[in-house]
């Protein structure tokens, strides 16, 4: 099975009254780790590549292991560009393999974001890519995205219906929660769900994506899902749970360096296996809540 795009796993998610996991990968162990957990749920699958990742991995890696996976599970993945912040770096992408890219200006005023975004959309679309933006912006920090309290803002709904309107952008990423990443907000987690239901209205089925869900409650994110959000953003959690794992395996090797020498745990593969395990387990549990089982 080739790559595919996000237009029809989106459809089906709405149809279904589910949501599409889009997991960050780096490196071999996490997209085995990744893949292994969708094929044991039988879930379409977005992977995705960050400006980061490309930086530390190499495009050309990155895209021969998503390549692999796709033969390794026979099940519909999207390749995409998770934050690209200029028409360049989305033009590599898609001149390179991904099946979807986003734009993410929303440092910039709204007609310069509208602007960038319009020329990617324009670009990508002539090579049957699909496109995702971003309005408004979320705190924390998450890759190359460093973003203060002071210049998170909340999306605007009707901007975000006339930025669709003006851009012709395939889905968009909107500010309606607490932060990105692994960022320590201020109080209790949560989803501005009336805001969510106004972009609903103005968009009707319209892929909304959600970004900085990292925290937030299970049953807000269901909820979330419910009024239209068709793709989640899941990086800081497998990331964690691989450090952890990682991290765990490591104080155990101190703890018994002489005994484990004897049996050759000093093999990185060794090192390695923890994060891998731990991340399909995180995103077997993400795609339950999800509620992408067993519709790849």
């Amino acid at each position: 099975m080739p790559l595919v795009t996000t237009t029809e796993m989106f459809k089906k998610a709405y149809e279904g009254g589910y949501a599409i996991g889009a997991f960050n990968v780096n490196n071999m162990e996490i997209v085995q780790g990744i893949v292994d957990a969708a094929k044991e749920e039988q879930s379409p699958l977005i992977l995705q590549v960050s400006a980061g990742a490309r930086k530390y991995a190499k495009h050309i890696y990155l895209v021969k292991l998503v390549e692999a996976a796709l033969e390794d599970s026979n099940l519909p993945i999207a390749l995409h560009l998770d934050h690209g912040d200029s028409f360049e770096i989305c033009k590599d992408c898609v001149d390179g393999g991904f099946t979807s890219v986003m734009i993410d200006a929303s440092h910039y005023d709204f007609d310069e974001n509208v602007k960038i975004t319009k020329q990617v959309v324009e670009y990508a679309h002539a090579h049957g890519v699909v496109v995702e933006a971003e309005l408004g912006r979320l705190a924390g920090v998450e890759d190359d995205v460093n973003v203060s309290d002071a210049d998170a803002r909340f999306t605007d709904p009707e901007q975000a219906a006339e930025f669709v309107h003006l851009t012709g952008v395939d889905s968009l990423a909107i500010a309606i929660g607490t932060s990105h990443g692994a960022y320590k907000f201020k109080g209790d987690p949560y989803l501005d769900f009336n805001r969510l239901k106004k972009v609903g209205e103005l968009l009707p089925n319209f892929p909304i994506v959600l970004h900085g869900g990292s925290g937030i409650p299970d049953d807000q994110i269901q909820e979330a899902i419910k009024l239209g959000v068709a793709k989640v953003n899941v990086n800081t959690e497998c990331q964690i749970a691989f450090a952890n794992a990682t991290r765990k395996f490591v104080a155990e090797y101190e703890a018994n360096e002489a005994e484990y020498d004897k049996k050759k745990l000093f093999d990185p593969r060794k090192f390695l296996k923890p994060g891998f395990e731990a991340i399909t387990e995180a995103v077997e549990e993400r795609i339950d809540v999800f509620g992408s089982a067993n519709k790849a």
